[in-house]
């Protein structure tokens, strides 16, 4: 156990530190969503939420 422990440590690292990026991320859009925010980058004019929903008839 201990040998492959040894052989395979980088490789164990990298994993851990990309599992604590993915539970970052999604630890971050979850608070995001508790604090009303949305995960709409832009406006198009096809979310009802957008800030300019009225300017496009969708409020």
């Amino acid at each position: 156990m201990l040998t492959w422990l040894s052989l395979n440590w980088l490789t164990i690292v990298v994993i851990l530190v990309l599992g604590l990026i993915v539970f970052g991320i999604i630890r971050g859009m979850i608070r995001d969503r508790r604090a009303g925010k949305r995960s709409c980058g832009g406006c198009s004019g096809d979310c009802s939420h957008c800030a300019h929903a009225a300017e496009h008839g969708k409020a």
